[in-house]
């Protein structure tokens, strides 16, 4: 059979054109472009982490992760249909978090993600799931810091970037000797060489990393709470996940599971952590 060309270069032009709105409409569902809303059919899911905090979110040599936000993000998982083979685990660094939720990188972030208004116009959050404090680490055998205002003439390191260091400076203890590290495992190298006498950062990713095999009997948190950062689970504004995640936290505590992750990621720095909090109740 002979085609009448003039047909089919219609009937080509007609079919690129229904991909393109296809993808176009796809691209805005969510108001941003590019942000199609991610698939929740089939068994992957994929969840944002920290790679780099021991006791919270870590990507280990041999590619396990583990922390305290990858138990919760599991345990909801499973709530949520998925077995833990099914998470494909994506590192979500702080200032990249909004990012990936807004482009439908991932379906939910776990990430030591402090809730606050600024963040909250971006993404929603379910949780809070952790409320941890601004604390400081110290040498086991310091008896010299008892009270935040003893930070002064001290020297005090947080990572470069940090807003912690420089609040205790400008609201706490004016006199204490700001150091800036890239990492917070070389403030811990410093505060045990002596070289440091202080780090501070939220008590939760201080009590994972005293928690670590080398540096177990070492170190002790302050217990200052000098802050309070409500942990939550970031997901796009206005996904449905928001209220089924929910859910599942609240039944990770009311099973047990919940005290179980604090006490394995957290123990062994002896940290005194907070209730499990209420959902939607942040504490300021």
């Amino acid at each position: 059979m002979i085609m009448n060309p003039t047909r089919t270069g219609r009937a080509v032009v007609a079919v690129a054109a229904a991909v393109v709105l296809s993808v176009t409409s796809a691209g805005f569902a969510n108001g941003t472009p590019g942000a199609a809303p991610r698939d929740h059919g089939g068994d992957e899911i994929t969840v944002g982490i920290k790679y780099d905090q021991p006791g919270i979110g870590l990507k280990t040599p041999d590619g396990t992760y583990t922390g305290f936000d990858v138990d919760v993000a599991t345990y909801v998982a499973k709530e949520l249909g998925h077995d833990p083979s099914d998470i494909v685990w994506k590192e979500a660094k702080s200032a990249d978090r909004e990012t990936l939720l807004q482009r439908g990188d991932v379906d939910f972030i776990a990430a030591s993600y402090s809730i606050n208004d600024e963040r909250a116009e971006k993404v929603d959050f379910a949780g809070p799931y952790l409320l941890a404090h601004q604390d400081v680490l110290i040498r086991a055998d310091d008896d010299s810091i008892k009270q935040p205002s003893d930070l002064n003439n001290k020297k005090l390191c947080s990572v470069t970037g940090s807003t912690s260091a420089q609040n205790v400076k400008d609201d706490i203890a004016p006199d204490a000797q700001l150091q800036e590290y890239g990492g917070y495992s070389e403030c811990l190298t410093g505060l045990e060489n002596g070289v440091i006498d202080a780090v501070t950062t939220d008590d939760s990713i201080l009590a994972g990393y005293a928690s670590q095999s080398q540096f177990q009997d070492k170190f002790k948190l302050g217990g200052f709470k000098m802050s309070n950062e409500n942990y939550g689970i970031g997901v796009q504004k206005g996904s449905e996940l928001k209220d089924k995640i929910n859910t599942a936290l609240e039944k990770m505590v009311a099973d047990g599971s919940w005290e179980k992750a604090v006490e394995k990621n957290f123990g062994p720095a002896g940290y005194q952590n907070e209730p499990a909090p209420k959902i939607g109740v942040i504490v300021e």
